[in-house]
Parts: structure tokens; sequence; C-alpha cells
């Protein structure tokens, strides 16, 4: 009876799981499908502005793309192959410009780049940087850290065996990167290379601020729907935003060998090279300092009166944003962000531990529909949760900032939990149900503790995105629940560049905040454990 009561139970909660996903994901999906059956479809498609916005995003796309790719496999390349030391601190400066909204990189371009941009004073310089270049650097900088630190992970697995045999018979070093380093490239290439096409294609934050007269289709969308309220044109460009985005999740889907999955005999043995060491050096110090200078720009906008007119320090900025409710907004982001984070590691972990530890038709739909939520840009998200939920208790609320942010940003923690349970004994389960121990409480005192850094990852991940995210939620915050990110284009649009430079700022303190307390937490366990281990407490067997 209590062994029935228990699968009841499970049953239960994978069907609940299921369902949320259908209401949250599915259901709003087709909504926006389905109301594009009453507007002019082909002569949205066909108009002069969408295709010269659809030309002018893939233009940018492939541009930006093309340099992210190279600029991150260098940078890749230089951590994991040389002798540099500090590699987790360098890896964590270049990965800087992912703690900030995309539309910062683009002010941060406009605060070194514009008329009276920090670097164009200092050398005189005459550029323009609205426009396409623009874009493609702001877009750059933007996504090269996400390719970065994908590619460092596969050098990571890298075995190293194949180069010793390769060395013994005596083949060069440009015929082992030839013949061996690039077929084991190959496959995780191209799903970096759809990772950051589907980043810089659907993203507006960049060229919001610096496109100008150059109107890609992510802002084309975004001013049909909230400059013109034209939710049926708006709905026909989202479909065209999701298609790069359903391709990458079809070729991850069928093709699940990405290149690194064979097992690693030996880690990748580095050999010292002062040459090597010393051009790798450099072109990480100059990525480093180009990350950094963004930065550097926001913190001298915050603290200076007037710039350029009045260099002298002060809090006048500071003062200023906080007296146009950047306080109240900076709060509405931390609840959105720490319950954001709470829930969607919550239910992203349960999903993933039926999911990964059960089988049946219920687990792989639960497997299959928390990837699904890869294929949807937050843009688009937030457009379908406009149409599926108007008119409900949730609209207007922070409640649906927090559903949309705990869906848009799903897939990654989700799978980052289905990865750490795989690799935990598959028969735990069996022994559980000999010996009638429940699932929750196997949960509770096997699988959490043996995961728990996997889970402070998971929170970081959904907290960090929720602070800096604007595309998904730009079509659902209200003045009273808008969070802080969404007045960077207010500051910016009132020409108060340096309140806009302190929001920036803002946000990049409290996900560094974040980053430091998960990175204590998990330092403290893993002290705790070599405690455990020199006193003589061997760790559980799992």
């Amino acid at each position: 009876m209590q062994k029935r009561r228990t699968w009841k139970a499970r049953a239960v909660v994978k069907a609940s799981l299921l369902v949320f996903l259908i209401i949250a994901v599915l259901a709003p999906l087709i909504c926006l499908l389905f109301s594009i059956g009453s507007v002019d479809v082909g002569g949205i498609v066909g108009s002069r502005q969408f295709l010269e916005s659809l030309k002018n995003s893939v233009l940018v796309t492939l541009t930006a793309t093309a340099v992210s790719l190279v600029l991150a496999l260098v940078l890749a390349w230089c951590i994991a192959r040389s002798g540099l030391r500090k590699k987790g601190f360098l890896s964590q400066l270049l990965s800087l410009p992912m703690l900030i909204p995309s539309i910062s990189h683009g002010m941060g371009l406009i605060v070194l780049f514009g008329a009276n941009g920090v670097l164009t004073n200092l050398l005189g310089l005459n550029t323009n940087i609205y426009g396409f270049w623009g874009i493609v650097i702001g877009s750059v900088m933007y996504s090269f850290p996400v390719a970065f630190l994908m590619l460092l992970d596969v050098f990571q697995y890298e075995d190293y065996t194949v180069y010793e045999s390769a060395q013994v018979l005596g083949i060069p070093k440009i015929r082992q990167f030839l013949s061996i380093t690039l077929p084991y490239l190959r496959k995780p290439m191209i799903s970096v290379l759809f990772a950051t096409f589907t980043l810089i294609f659907t993203d507006y934050g960049v060229p919001l601020m610096v496109g100008g007269k150059f109107m890609t289709l992510p802002v084309y969308m975004y001013n049909e729907v909230i400059g013109l309220m034209n939710f049926g044109k708006g709905a026909v460009v989202a479909l065209f935003l999701l298609i790069p985005a359903v391709v990458a999740f079809l070729f991850d889907l069928f093709n699940k060998d990405s290149g690194n999955a064979s097992f690693t005999v030996k880690t990748f043995e580095i050999k010292k090279s002062r040459k090597r060491d010393f051009v790798c050096r450099v072109l990480v110090g100059v990525a480093i300092v180009l990350v950094l200078l963004p930065i550097v720009s926001f913190a001298l906008l915050t603290f200076v009166e007037k710039y350029p007119i009045d260099m002298s320090l002060s809090l006048h900025n500071i003062t200023q944003a906080m007296d146009m409710g950047t306080g109240k907004y900076l709060v509405n982001s931390l609840i959105i962000a720490v319950l954001t984070a709470a829930a969607g590691t919550a239910i992203a972990y349960l999903n993933a531990y039926f999911a990964a530890r059960g089988n049946g038709v219920l687990a792989r739909s639960l497997h299959l529909g928390s990837i699904t939520t890869l294929a949807v840009p937050g843009i688009v998200l937030g457009l379908s949760y406009v149409m599926f939920f108007k008119g409900s208790f949730l609209y207007g609320t922070l409640a649906i900032l927090i559903l949309v942010n705990t869906i848009h940003f799903f897939a990654s923690p989700y799978l980052m939990a289905y990865n750490a349970m795989h690799k935990l004994n598959p028969n735990l389960e069996a022994v559980a149900k000999t010996i009638g121990i429940p699932s929750w409480r196997l949960i509770k005192d096997v699988f959490i503790p043996q995961t728990r850094d996997t889970m402070l990852e998971m929170f970081s991940y959904f907290f960090v995105n929720s602070m800096i995210t604007i595309s998904a939620v730009s079509f659902l915050s209200t003045v009273k629940t808008m969070p802080v990110s969404m007045m960077i284009t207010q500051f910016e649009g009132q020409m108060l560049l340096e309140c806009s430079a302190y929001i920036s700022l803002l946000i990049l303190t409290a996900n560094l905040v974040m980053k430091g307390i998960v990175h204590g937490m998990k330092r403290h366990r893993a002290a705790g454990r070599n405690g455990e281990e020199e006193n003589g407490f061997e760790p559980k067997a799992i």
C-alpha cells in the first residue's frame, strides 16, 4: 500500500511539473502563433521596413558572430593551452560582460566613443559609433564571453593521449592542430556558432542604443509593440526571430555528441614555452583591458559632476538617480531576481531529478519540455506572455515577471542539474525502494547534499540573468513593477548618461556580490570536506 501511494505521489508531481511547462511555455507560444491569423502576413513580410530590418539583422549577426567566435577561440586556447597563472581569475575577468545588460554594452560604446566620449576626447578621435559597426562591436562585447566559456569547457575535456601518440610519431604541431584539434572542435564549434548567432540575432539592447537609423529586426519589433501597440505585426516579427533559435535547438537535440563526449584518459599536459606564454599573456591582457574599459567608464561617469564639462568628484548623479526612483526599482529587481532564483532552482531541480532518474513517457516529456525553452528568445517569450496572460490576475504584477524570467533562463540550470543527477549511483532508487525510503527523503538526504554546489550555481545563474535581462520583461513591466535595468534607456533618453552609467554599475555590483557569496559558500563546503578527510572521516559512498 505504501509503495502504491509513493508511486501515485511521484506521478502527481511529474504530471504537475509537465502541466506547469505546458502553461508557461507551450500555451503562450500557441497563442502567439494564432494571433497572426488576423493580420496581413504577406504585407508585413514584404514591406520595405521589414526587409531592410531583416537584412540589417543578418549582416550584423553574421559579422559579429564571426568576430566573437575567433576572439573566443583564441582566448579559450590561451587560457587552456598556456602556462598562464591565475587562469580561474582571468576567466572570471573575461566573463565580466555577462554580468551587465546587453543595453549597457551599447551605452558603454557611447560613453567611450560618442561625440563627448572618454576616448573620443582623450585621443582626439573623429568617430561615429552609431550604425552598423557600433552594433557589431557592442554585440561582440556582449556575446564573446558566452562563446569563450563554452569553448573553454570543451578544451578542458580534450584527451591528451592522442597528442602524445602524435608526438611519438613525430607529427608536427601544425599537423596535430589540423588533424586532431580541428576535428575535435568541429561539432562543439557548430553548437557555439548557433548559440552566439541566436544571442546576437535576437538582442535589441545594443541596437537600440547605438543603432541610430540602422534598424534591426528586434528593434523593429520593439518599436511596433511598445511604440505603436501593434501586437499582430510584432507577432509576425517574433516568428522570424524564433527561426535561428529553433534551428539551434533541433541541431543540439539530434546531435547529442558534442565532440567531447569520449572518455578523457589523460588531461592535457602543458609544456613550458616562453614564446607561447608571452603571446597568450599579451592577447589575454589586451582582451581584459577592452572588457574593463566600459566598466571603468561607467565608474568615471557615475562619480563626476557633469562629463565632460565638470570632472570634479561628486555624488550628484547617484542622488539624482535615487530621487527619480532607482531605489524602488532596484528593490523590484532584487525581489524578482531572488524569487526567480529560488523558484527556478526548485522547479528545474525537480524536473531534472524526475527526467534523469526516471523513465517512461512523463520523464521524457519533462526533459523535452525543459530544454525546449532554449529555442525561445526572451523578446519572443515576453510578447507571447502579453497575449496569453493579458487580463489574468498575474498580468501587471511582479509574479508574471518572475514567471517569465524563470522560463526564459530555465534550460541552462536544468541541464546543470540533469548532468549532475546522471553522475550519481544509478542504483540509489533501487536501494531506497528495498529498504522503504520514500523519494522525498532520498532527495533531501542524498541528492541535495551531493549536488549542493550545482544548486548554488543554478541559483546564481537565475539571479544574475534576472538582474540583467530586459528583453523578456520589457513588454510586461509597469511603472510599479519595472526592474532597475529598464531605467538605462529612460535615463539615456533624457540625456542623463551619468545616471545610466550608475544603473549599469549598480547591476554589476549586485551580480558580483551574488557571485562572491556563491564562491564563498562553495569554498566553505570544500574546506569542510577536506577537514573531514584529514580527520579520518571518509565521504559517504554513493
